[in-house]
Parts: structure tokens; C-alpha cells; sequence
């Protein structure tokens, strides 16, 4: 078998293939590997170990100098990955290994760029190659072509100009630099990538190499190209090695002759307070260049440092090696402490066990250490100069000045910024050149140095020396610059003997402002009281960090998750909180923070923060009774306002304070009186008399039980008179003899019942027993049609139900809860009226069931699910679906197109242009297809959101 697979894995595999050297002529299948291990390192060369045994099938293959190319599989066909073209150079065995395990260790294809050198050529400049101020393609195509003519590098192929990259881009960048005779061409390619000039890798024998990052910097960690692994899902092991071994909080830059310059951070930085770190720089003379360089190393140093590896899981993964990212890729992926936050992809390792089993692991970089990468490039630059990204474009202002030494060729100036001690943005400006070795009438010459010139690039202003350089410098930094300002800047050659020489060509730039963002600050804290909301934050950045010199604010910013519209509401200039005022109750408020420094630079946001208002009385009476929760609004309560039963009880009323005068006449009724609340010890000797008691007022259920006596009825007291409720005959039970009353056990009634008759002589009941066994059913009233509602609780069932009388079949709205599933809908007058889900578990599984029609002709703003079919004639190339209204969130549309009369397919189609309120649908006659008539075409689709 040919194909390395897992037995349990036949989703992804790799494999292992034996090619002639420097030839696309393969070999043969290595098909039985005892073990292998392959990393592909970001701008690096990828490598290879690998165990074979001497009895098993392929071994000969391996028994001579060849190229293993490892292929992976993933749905599809077999892909050598970039990186994925090795050299079997290395071997290794145990003669007394009865087994015959032979191991090789195979670096990648690139490992043989360290077989081509550069020469030596006419044009030498102190005993160097000088390129001025071309293209990184052109260098390294020289060097490449070069090789070429005597014979090397015979399989290798460029896949690059001197003017565009890999991706047919114009280069970004300018290269002035000197190259010592014997530098290998790998060399180069890790100097420059290490610079932050250019990315590149191997496609099998051809190199490819882009502008730095843009092909091989894909952000696949949000949007469509979304690359999300998962705990669990595609990665499992997630081990982080952490370290504050480098953290410092001062730094002592010391440069030439004694000249020395200090950086400091808040010592607050660090948990033990003040930790220092020491620099040497060699050429360093001026505080701007120090400056700049401190503070590159504070940041690269200002916390802890994580790494973070995670092992890749591939029986449940939804996104696989190379053919879902590769090195060089931002996923979104569980850093640190397992959150899920944009990690780029540093590293690629797979490997295969004696078991056949496959494993792998990701190293990948967060996001302070990409910017400690970039800090370091930076640093770079500035001290060895060299790169240019071109400057502005800016032309620069005439000058016609000369001298006899020739001009300094290949002039690049690349401008920076920094910041100074208050934390405002400073420029500066590393300017390189060719080296002068001539007159200006090509008769050799030595120099004692350089002079460089520098004036805002504006008319025919006075040029200024800005710097000095010795005969063998050929770069210069020069600051402090003001940003977002334009600078002309010069070179000329001074001969041993004084002579001033010929200025080069001058060179424009536009010195950016100050570029870095501020940390996104910690996440804010949310309180809400009385309508108002308080928004505290800490005074750090997220993850702790201190926020850095340049600091300005954080801005908070609020809005109504369901009408999005971001407004800012408030800034902070330190730790503290800002109070939101006037927020209706209720009301949902999404709240988030965004870091802003003094050259306006602005942090990403925190997430959202979602907090509402809660009144502390109903919120009915605020504004109506109640003014600001706290007082009651003149004139809202009137004089006959009701005041509710028990709300003023004994103890509110003073002593005395209530005179019989106040009393109006019948104001206290036998419904005010608490039940035992008068006794007979709080009535005066005939207090009461005949005239104070309204009629019919005493009701039976205002006398306590046993509480008349005969001693307390007087002599002829009952006259005359009916006890309201009516009549008891056996164990029938009436409130009254007719209109209004209740019925307990009413006549030729066959069950328990009870029936309530309103005035009008409708009636509701309330049966029990029956068919429903313990239960009971609830019949409303009907109305003048004759429906109601019905109610069925029992040990087995709960129903409601709309239903016409005399039927028990619902028609309209109704809801079956039974142990055996639960039905809730609509029922019509036929069968095509029903409309109801069901779920149910009827020996099968938990199953759901719709049955009906769904709407797509009326909708509302926060409606979940449309769905229909739209037809259109023939010849469009596509249809819009608008939504019948503008819903709350982006829905999701799932479609399908076919022709509107029954035709064999022809035409291509997708979704596109989605938003709030429709869809596009677009299509086009496939140019292949036989039959090229573009038919009408019938859409089906259905739109949720989520």
C-alpha cells in the first residue's frame, strides 16, 4: 500500500516520494515508514527525519542520494505542500539492529541556496559587492542568475523578476548594501526576511518570494476565510511556556564617546518594581537615535513573554495542515490561558509513529510577539540602515551644487518615529549610500567621510549639516524630525585633502507620525442605579500591561445593540469612571473602551460590555406619579383616588387623629373591617345603633364561626328579613336563585361540577372527573359565535384549546402537552388550514415535526426564519430577494436555483450581497453547456438569523 494513512483516518493522510535529484522523474512510493517527523518553519528551511527499515519495500529508493517529497491528502488529490521537498543527505545505522532501522536526516530543498556563493566581480568597493538602491528581487536575482551561468543551483527555478515578486507585485522595498564575496545565497534570504523585507518559501524545487507580509501573512482569523481551531475540535494539548526572565522597566543606551542615554518605564510594570537592562550601541551619538532604540527594547521587554504550542488533533478537526492554513497565517486559535484571540502560525510539525498514527503540532506567535519581531526589525534598520520603503514619492525640491569627489551613488532614506520623554512623536530618518571611490572624472579616489544634508522640502530652503559620518560609514541617523513633515535630504564625499565632493541626487520623504496603537484597554466594569450608568475602568491595558508614555484617553463608547449606532459618551485620562446619564429603563446599552495616544492612534475595542437600567418602583408611574423615582408629582393623586386594602393600618395613624367628625356617614362598611378586628370589649354599650348599619351590610362571611350566640341575638332581632347566598337543598349549592351566581353540584349535572352564570346568562365550568380520571376540565364562556376555550388537566394531558361548542376538536389556537410529546399550533376549519409543530418520542428518538406552510410575504424586524419561492423570467442574469421588512440582524439565506420549466441544467450560480433587509442571487449560462438558452429560473431559499 502506497498511501500512509491511519487505518481510523481517511480523511487526511500523508505520504512519502522518492525523486531523481534536481528531476521531476519520481522514483517510487517510500511506503512504509518506520517513523517520520517534518517541521515547515516560517521564512526558514524545513526539515525532515526519518526511519526506514533495510527489509522493507522502498528501502533501495533510499539506498542512494535522492529528494523525498512529502504529500498530504485531504479530500482531494495528493499536494506537496510548500516546504515540502527534501534533500536525503544525511544517513545513519546500527550495523548490530537486526530490524536494519536506517534513520536519515533531510533538510528542505532550500538547505542548498548554501551551495551558491557570491563572487567576486570587477567594480569592487573596498573589497565588497555594492548594490545602491535597487530592488531586494534584483539582488537576489543576480546572485541566482549569477550561479546559474557557472552551473549551479541546476533544479532550482526562480519564480520571481528583479522588479515583481512571486505575486506579480511591484517590490516594496529598496536595497543599499555591500556584500562580502563568499556570502551564500540562504544566508541572504534569512538576513532579509529577518529584516521584515520579504517573505519567502519553497514550492517544491522553485523559490517564491513576496513583499513581507502580504501572500504569506494571510489573515484567516476573522471574516470568510475564517480558520477557528477549536479545542477539543482540532487541537487538543495546548501547552503555554511562560517567562519574565527579560522584563525590564529602565534601559541605558550607551553610544559613542561616553555618550549615554536612559529610558525608563512605570516601575509599577514590573511586580518587584525597577529593573534595569544595559545596551551597547556602537555609533550612537544622539538622544533621538538612543531614544528610538530604547524604547524598541522596553517594549520588547515591558512583560511576559508567552509561548504557545498546540498539538493538532485530525480525526474530529474541521481545519488541517496546508490544506486549511499554513506558517505564516493568522487563525484565530486558544492562546494563552485557552481564550480564543488572532494567533499567527510560526511553525507546521506533523508527525507519523511506529503506529501508524498521526500527530503534529502549531507553534504560533501572539500578538506581542509579532510586535516584538517588528520592534526588532526596527532596531535593526536604524543601526544598520540599508532599506528603504521608498519614502512618499515626494519630489523634491532643485539643487545644483558640486564638488570634485563624485556623488555618493544609490542614496534611500528611511524615515521613523519615535517618542520623546513627555511621550510626544519625534522623527527620525536613517539615511544610506553607495561608498565614493572616484573623482568625478572616474580617477580613483580615497575620502575621509561624509556630510549629510537635510532641509524641509519646501522651495529653495537653506540646507543644513545633519550629520557626520567616517570614510568607511556609509549611514547616518538623523534626528529629532517633526512627523507628518516632508525633508529633502543629500550626501557628498569630503577628499583626504578637505575637498568637498558632488552632492548625490536628492531624496524626499515624508517622516510618518508615530504608528503603534496604544494596548487595548482592560475590560471596563458596569453598574447601573436610578437611570443611570457607571462605566470604571482600571488605568491598564488588557492583560495587566502599563499603558504606555504616549497615552492620551480611552474613549468609551455606547450603543443599542438592537439599533446599532456607536456614539462615545465619555473619556478617561487615568483610572476612574464615567457616569451615563438619562438611560431609559430597561433599555439594553452596549459599552466598550478604545485606547487613543497623542498622535491620535487608536487601540482596537474591548468586547462589549452589556448592561440595562432598572427602576426601583414600577415604571408605569415614573414621570406620570412618581418624578425621578423619589417624588410624587403634585395633583397625580386625587381626592377620590382609591387607597388599597391593609395599605394603612393602625400604627400609621396618630392617636386620636381620627375624630367621628371626619367620619363620613356609612364611610366604614363591614368590607373595612378586619375580621376579629372589633370584639366586644371595643364597642361601647349601645354604640351601635339600627341606623349605622346599612342594610343587608352583616353577610355571612363577616361573622366568624360560632361567633352569634342566642345570648347575642336579642329578643325578635331576626324580623322579616333573608340572609343573602341563598338556598342550601341537599348538596346542591347557590349563590342565587337566578341572573348572576355560582352553582355547586348544580341539578343533572353527572359529574362533580361547578358552573358560574354571568348576568348576561353566559357560563363557564369547571368539571371533574370523567375521562380525565383525577383531572379536571375548564370551559370558558362563549362568545357570540359560539367558540371558547377549553382547559384539560389530568395525570396524562394538559390541553388548550380553541374550539367551537358542541365540537371538541380545536379550531384555532391550542397546545397538547402529553408524557409522550407536546403538539403547539393552529388548527383551521380543513386540513390544509393545520399548522403546528410537534415533538415527540414515539419509540424512535426524540423527533420535531412542522406541519403547515411558512410565511414569506409578511415579516417583522425580529422575525427568525422567512422562507419561500420567487420565480423570474427568461434571460435575467440574477434576482434580488427583499425581505418584506428590514430585520433587527444580518440573516443567514440558504438557496437553490433551478430552472422555472423542467430543462437539463446549464448555468452556474451563488449568493452574494447580503444585508439587513435582501439577497442577491446571480447566475450565468456555463459557457460548456450544450444548450446555452438561459431559462427562467424558480429560487427556493430560506433565511435565519442567528
Amino acid at each position: 500500500m502506497s498511501v500512509i494513512l491511519p487505518a481510523d483516518l481517511p480523511g487526511y493522510g500523508l505520504r512519502l516520494v522518492a525523486y531523481v535529484p534536481n528531476e521531476d522523474k519520481k522514483l517510487g512510493l517510500l511506503p512504509f515508514p518506520l517513523s517520520f517527523e517534518a517541521a515547515a518553519p516560517l521564512n526558514d528551511v524545513s526539515s525532515l527525519r526519518l526511519d526506514y527499515s533495510s527489509h522493507a519495500p522502498g528501502a533501495d529508493l533510499l539506498a542512494q542520494p535522492c529528494e523525498i517529497a512529502l504529500e498530504y491528502l485531504a479530500g482531494g488529490d495528493w499536494v506537496e505542500p510548500p516546504g515540502g521537498r527534501f534533500l536525503r543527505i544525511k544517513r545513519g545505522s546500527d550495523v548490530t539492529d537486526q530490524a536494519g532501522k536506517r534513520s536519515y536526516t533531510c533538510p528542505g530543498y532550500a538547505w542548498a541556496f548554501k551551495k551558491a556563493v557570491l563572487y567576486p566581480t570587477a567594480g569592487m568597493v573596498d573589497g565588497k559587492r555594492q548594490f545602491n538602491a535597487v530592488p531586494v528581487g534584483a539582488v537576489l536575482r543576480t546572485l541566482i542568475d549569477e550561479a546559474k551561468a557557472r552551473g549551479a543551483l541546476e533544479g532550482m527555478t526562480a519564480e520571481f523578476s528583479s522588479s515583481t515578486d512571486s505575486n506579480h507585485q511591484a517590490w516594496a522595498t529598496k536595497l543599499t548594501i555591500a556584500l562580502d564575496p563568499g556570502v551564500d545565497l540562504l544566508t541572504l534570504l534569512l538576513n532579509l526576511s529577518d529584516q521584515g523585507v520579504i517573505d519567502w518559501r519553497m514550492r517544491g524545487r522553485a523559490l517564491e518570494v513576496f513583499n513581507e507580509g502580504t501572500v504569506m501573512a494571510c489573515d484567516r482569523s476573522a471574516g470568510p476565510a475564517l480558520v477557528d481551531l477549536r479545542l477539543g475540535r482540532d487541537v487538543d494539548q495546548a501547552p503555554d511556556d511562560a517567562t519574565l526572565e527579560d522584563l525590564s522597566t529602565a534601559i541605558l543606551i550607551a553610544g559613542e564617546n561616553g555618550f549615554t542615554h536612559e529610558i525608563a518605564n512605570d516601575p509599577s510594570a514590573s511586580p518587584w518594581g525597577r529593573w534595569e537592562t544595559y545596551q551597547q550601541q556602537g555609533g550612537v551619538s544622539d538622544a533621538g537615535t538612543a531614544a528610538a532604540l530604547g524604547q524598541a527594547a522596553l517594549s520588547r521587554a515591558s512583560g511576559e513573554r508567552v509561548q504557545i504550542t498546540r498539538a493538532v488533533v485530525f480525526d474530529e478537526a474541521r481545519w488541517l495542515p496546508w490544506a486549511n492554513y499554513a506558517p505564516g497565517d493568522k487563525v484565530l486559535a486558544p492562546g494563552d490561558g485557552g481564550r480564543m484571540e488572532p494567533l499567527r502560525i510560526r511553525q507546521v510539525t506533523l508527525s507519523r509513529a511506529g503506529d501508524g498514527k498521526l500527530s503534529g503540532n502549531l507553534v504560533l506567535n501572539d500578538r506581542f510577539l509579532e510586535d516584538d519581531i517588528k520592534l526588532a526589525r526596527k532596531s535593526a534598520g536604524i543601526l544598520a540602515g540599508g532599506v528603504s520603503s521608498g519614502g512618499s514619492g515626494t519630489t523634491p525640491a532643485p539643487d545644483s551644487s558640486g564638488r570634485v569627489p563624485a556623488p555618493p551613488p544609490g542614496l534611500i532614506v528611511e524615515p521613523d518615529a519615535y517618542l520623546d520623554t513627555t511621550g510626544y512623536a519625534q522623527g527620525i530618518a536613517v539615511v544610506t549610500w553607495g561608498p565614493v571611490t572616484a573623482d568625478v572624472n572616474g580617477v580613483a579616489l580615497d575620502v575621509d567621510g561624509y556630510e549629510v544634508y537635510a532641509r524641509p522640502n519646501a522651495g529653495s530652503g537653506l540646507w543644513y549639516l545633519v550629520a557626520q559620518t567616517a570614510s568607511g560609514d556609509v549611514s547616518a541617523s538623523v534626528s529629532p524630525l517633526n512627523v507628518d513633515s516632508e525633508y529633502a535630504f543629500k550626501v557628498r564625499a569630503v577628499g583626504n585633502d578637505g575637498t568637498k565632493g558632488v552632492f548625490s541626487a536628492p531624496v524626499a520623504v515624508l517622516v510618518p507620525n508615530d504608528p503603534w496603537p496604544p494596548p487595548v484597554p482592560s475590560a471596563p466594569t458596569l453598574t447601573t442605579r436610578l437611570g443611570v450608568i457607571h462605566v470604571a475602568w482600571d488605568g491598564l491595558g488588557a492583560g495587566g500591561v502599563v499603558m504606555p508614555i504616549d497615552f492620551e484617553r480611552v474613549r468609551v463608547w455606547m450603543q443599542d445593540p438592537l439599533a446599532p449606532g456607536a456614539a462615545e459618551v465619555g473619556y478617561l485620562t487615568a483610572a476612574g469612571v464615567v457616569v451615563i446619564p438619562d438611560q431609559p429603563y430597561g433599555k439594553p446599552r452596549a459599552v466598550w473602551l478604545t485606547a487613543v495616544d497623542r498622535s491620535g492612534n487608536e487601540s482596537a475595542a474591548t468586547s462589549p460590555k452589556v448592561i440595562a437600567t432598572a427602576p426601583l418602583v414600577d415604571a408605569d408611574l415614573i414621570g406620570q406619579v412618581i418624578d425621578g423615582a423619589e417624588h410624587i408629582i403634585d395633583g397625580t393623586i386625587p381626592g377620590d383616588a382609591k387607597i388599597t386594602a391593609d395599605s394603612i393600618t393602625g400604627r400609621l395613624i396618630r392617636a386620636l387623629a381620627i375624630e367621628a367628625d371626619k367620619i363620613a356617614a356609612n364611610a366604614i362598611t363591614a368590607d373595612k373591617v378586619a375580621a376579629g378586628a372589633i370584639q366586644a370589649s371595643h364597642v361601647a354599650a349601645n354604640a351601635i345603633e339600627a341606623d349605622k348599619v346599612a342594610a343587608n351590610a352583616i353577610t355571612a362571611d363577616k361573622i366568624s364561626a360560632n361567633a352569634i350566640t342566642a345570648a347575642k341575638i336579642a329578643a325578635d332581632a331576626i324580623n322579616g328579613k333573608t340572609i343573602t347566598g341563598g338556598t342550601i337543598t341537599g348538596a346542591y349549592l347557590r349563590t342565587a336563585s337566578s341572573g348572576q351566581r355560582i352553582e355547586v353540584a348544580p341539578p343533572g349535572a353527572s359529574l362533580p361540577e361547578i358552573r358560574f352564570t354571568s348576568s348576561s346568562g353566559g357560563q363557564a365550568s369547571i368539571t371533574a372527573g370523567g375521562s380525565f380520571g383525577t383531572g379536571i376540565e375548564i370551559v370558558g364562556s362563549a362568545d357570540s359565535f359560539g367558540r371558547r376555550f377549553t382547559l384539560v388537566q389530568s395525570a396524562s394531558l394538559f390541553e388548550v384549546k380553541y374550539r367551537y361548542s358542541g365540537s371538541s376538536q380545536a379550531n384555532g389556537g391550542f397546545m397538547e402537552l402529553r408524557d409522550s410529546g407536546t403538539k403547539v399550533g393552529w388548527y383551521g376549519s380543513g386540513i390544509e388550514d393545520e399548522n403546528y409543530f410537534e415533538f415527540s418520542d414515539y419509540g424512535y428518538g426524540p423527533r420535531t415535526t412542522h406541519i403547515g406552510r411558512w410565511n414569506h410575504l409578511s415579516a417583522g424586524p425580529r422575525w427568525g426564519i422567512l422562507t419561500g419561492r420567487l420565480t423570474v423570467g427568461d434571460g435575467y442574469g440574477g434576482m434580488r430577494i427583499n425581505y418584506p421588512t428590514t430585520l433587527m440582524t444580518v440573516p443567514n439565506p440558504v438557496a437553490g436555483v433551478k430552472h422555472a420549466v423542467d430543462s437539463v441544467p446549464n448555468f452556474r450560480w451563488c449568493l452574494s450581497n447580503n444585508t439587513f433587509s435582501s439577497f442577491d442571487v446571480d447566475w450565468q449560462v456555463d459557457p460548456d453547456a450544450t444548450n446555452r438558452t438561459n431559462y427562467g429560473k424558480e429560487v427556493f431559499f430560506w433565511i435565519f438569523r442567528t
